[in-house]
Formats: C-alpha cells, structure tokens, sequence
C-alpha cells in the first residue's frame, strides 16, 4: 500500500463532556459539532481543503437538513466541501472513521474530518400531526432522545431491559458491574488531574467560567455508596445509574487523512487506521458485540488478541465491559485505563471517535503499538477500529 492510500489518524479534538441538563445544555448538537472542527481547523489549517466532513449525529429530529453540512459551515469550511451525517446510533462515530478510511483506500480523497456529537439535553419531544387533524383529549408527544437513541424498535423495549436480560443469561452479577463503575469514575478522575485529557479537550467559554473538564467524573466514588442504589430498570435487576453510561452533550472530532497527505503538511500522525470490522445479530442484545467485532477486526488484520496493548471498550453498561473482557479473555487492567463513558459520558454520535483518539494518546505516552476502540449499538450490533501507533 502506498503512502497515498494508507490512512493515519492525524488529530483530533473534542469538548468536554456535559451532564445531561448540565453545563452545555444551553449548546445544540450544531454548535457543539462546530466548535470542535473550528478548532481543529486553527490547529491543522491545511484541513480546510478537505475532500469531505463525515459526522455522526444520532438525534436528528428537527435539527435541520444534514446536520454534518450545518455544523461545517458553521465551522467556516467552504461551501465546496461535501458533508454527509451518519447515524447508526451509538456506532456512528466509529462509522465515520471506517468510511474515511474506505474512501482513502480507494483513491478518492486524502483527508476527511470525521467524528459526531449530540446534545441529549436538547432533543426534542414530537407528535404527528401531519394529517391536519386533532380530535378532542390529551395529545401524546414522543421524546425523541428516547425514540431514537435508548429504545430498540426491533424488539420494542429499552436497552436496559435488554441488557438486564443479558446479564442474566451470561451470570453478571450487581458487583462486577459496581466495580467497573467505580474504577471508570477513579481512573478518569486521576487522568484528568494529571492532565492527560488535556490535548484533546478544547475549553469552552461558559457565561461565569471556562469549561474544560468532563462533568459527569466523580473521583469520590465508592463501592459502598454505588452499592446503596437501587436498580433502574427492573427492581430485581442490577442495573443502576452508577453503573451504566451517562445522558450527555458532546462531540469529538478529526481528520483521517492519507500517509501522503500527513507527510505533504509536514505533521507526524497520531496512529495509522489497521482494520476495522462491523458485525449484527444474532440477537439485539448488546453485551458480547464488541467482542465479536474485535475478533472479526484482528482476523482482517492477521492480528492475535495477545498482539493488542490496549483496549477502549465504550461502557454504555458495565457489563458490556464485563462481558467483552470475559470472552476476548483480556485483563481490565488494559482496558479503559483512563476510564470510560460510566464517567466520562456518553453523547450518542460522540463517543465513537472520543474511543479513538484517548486511545491513540495513551498509545503514545505508552510507546505502546496496536490498540482497539470498540461499542456496541443499539438494535444488536458492534463496531472496531484497531489502530497502530506512528
């Protein structure tokens, strides 16, 4: 493969991430998408020249046509510059990565920006009144950040209690999951105070003062206070608040570019893009997903799990974490090490590439080779992008 088709992840940068009705509620998933590429474009100028911006949104409703397109322009690329808006929910992120990828394989372009956000604090509610009529009584409106983002419409219920199912058939029990959920909380917390967050998240000028580390990390966490909660979903299950990923605002943001490109401008590559694979089904559970498409990505890679360093596994619950490093066989201590979206949140379209480029940091600051971001999505299916530091 020559340096014209070999995609490397040159930067990337993101917002921190804010509880839902929290610090950047007052921000759209438009403002926050373009405030992350405006400030890559001040950090990587060349990028104004870009073949395409790829994005993943998830709540779309009522955002306005091609939510990818608005927040470019917002950004000031210019009106040449296509843009597509991806949303294969949780795994939209990811998406973008893997398309960007496709397209430098094949020769049609040297640098994309991709990545996602959404804004789960500013998701509308809706009703259908399309056919004119309203007959006499209570008008039910639908909340489109449940309807789109946390309800499964294949099997009609909600992740969690379809993940509450999944912890019972693979023996998951309350305390592995309270256990995963404080250390995501303790390691995210000492990340952020030894500043390994910082080259990555752009602060954000609020009304009194500058936002500029993730709202939903509690470094006071503990086993006996996760411990107190009472389950969220089912009253004999073991899903709680603490232990599954947090409603959030956010967007991360990149460029995937060719070899070629990175060497044109004069700027070392963070890591070069290996493989990555998508799977589905059988089932829309979410649990072992990850695991599967990790194992699909190393396959294409001519990779062994031995051969990983590190693992970036999104923690929509913490059993899916569980569940993923059950089966792949791989120790907690490589995965998550700077914790994951139970603290750090989880923005829908936002996490994806957020996976990939903290994992890209810490294979650096490791000297570390090959690392794997993985999720799962809702309507039971899962997505990696195995990555190999420059």
């Amino acid at each position: 493969m020559s340096d014209h088709t070999t995609p490397v992840l040159l930067d990337g940068l993101r917002t921190p991430f804010g509880k839902y009705k929290g610090a950047l509620s007052g921000y759209s998933a438009r403002d926050l998408n373009s405030l992350v590429i405006k400030a890559l474009l001040a950090k990587v100028p060349e990028l104004m020249q870009s073949d395409g911006v790829l994005l993943g949104q998830v709540l779309q409703a009522a955002q306005g046509q091609n939510p990818a397109r608005l927040a470019a322009c917002d950004a000031g690329l210019p009106l040449t510059v296509p843009a597509a808006t991806f949303n294969s929910v949780c795994l939209a992120g990811l998406s973008t990565v893997a398309d960007a990828t496709r397209r430098i394989h094949l020769g049609e372009g040297r640098a994309y920006i991709v990545g996602g956000g959404d804004s789960m604090s500013r998701a509308p509610h809706a009703a259908l009144l399309r056919n004119g009529i309203v007959r006499p009584g209570s008008l039910e409106m639908v909340d489109v950040m449940m309807r789109d983002g946390l309800w499964c419409s294949i099997s009609n219920e909600g992740m969690g209690e379809i993940s509450e199912r999944a912890n019972r058939e693979l023996g998951i029990s309350r305390e592995q999951q309270d256990e995963i959920a404080v250390r995501s909380h303790q390691l995210a917390a000492q990340a952020d105070q030894l500043g390994l967050f910082g080259t990555e998240i752009i602060p954000i000028q609020l009304m009194k003062e500058m936002f500029n580390s993730d709202e939903g990390v509690r470094g006071e966490s503990s086993l006996n206070k996760v411990s107190k909660l009472l389950p969220a979903f089912n009253k004999f299950g073991t899903i709680t608040a603490a232990n599954a990923s947090q409603m959030s605002d956010g967007a991360s943001i990149g460029a995937i570019t060719s070899l070629a490109f990175a060497k044109g401008i004069g700027r070392a590559p963070l890591a070069k893009i290996i493989s990555f694979a998508e799977v589905a089904g059988p089932d829309t559970s979410l649990h072992l997903k990850p695991a599967y498409a990790i194992e699909l990505a190393l396959k294409k890679a001519g990779l062994k799990i031995t051969d990983i360093d590190l693992f970036e596994i999104n923690e929509a619950f913490a059993a899916v974490v569980a569940a993923t490093c059950t089966h792949l066989k791989i120790p907690l201590d490589v995965t998550n090490v700077n914790g994951g979206a139970i603290a750090i949140g989880h923005p829908l379209g936002g996490t994806g590439f957020r996976l990939v480029l903290t994992l890209a940091k810490e294979l650096q600051r490791r000297g570390a080779r090959y690392g794997v971001a993985a999720l799962c999505g809702g309507g039971g299916q899962g997505f990696a992008v195995i990555i190999e530091r420059i």
